[in-house]
């Protein structure tokens, strides 16, 4: 895979699905891709982050990018925290980094 393929070396792919690291700020003017910085996306959100809605927030908005459906996005890791490992069932680190790029320029 080439750097053009997964911009950063943003996503890893895992058997069935590719995962990739994101840092959230909650309770932005906006809910937004603010960039990538050492591997991780950064993603605002005017959602707070109390019972659990900065999260729902998070995986929705990454189910449109991503045009898969919400159920196939889960928070491995730092669900209580800013920076989350976030999975998406059937795709590859390829077409994730695709799809985010036209996002992006769309």
């Amino acid at each position: 895979m080439t750097a053009a393929e997964n911009p950063a070396g943003l996503f890893r792919e895992e058997e069935g699905g590719v995962v990739f690291r994101v840092r959230v700020t909650p309770r932005a003017a906006s809910t937004a891709i603010s960039g990538s910085d050492g591997g991780v996306l950064r993603v605002r959100l005017t959602a707070p982050p109390v019972e659990g809605k900065a999260n729902r927030a998070l995986l929705k908005y990454l189910s449109g990018i991503f045009g898969v459906a919400a159920g196939r996005l889960v928070i491995l890791r730092g669900e209580a925290g800013r920076e989350k490992v976030i999975r998406v069932e059937g795709l590859t680190a390829a077409e994730a980094a695709g799809r985010l790029e036209r996002f992006l320029k769309g």
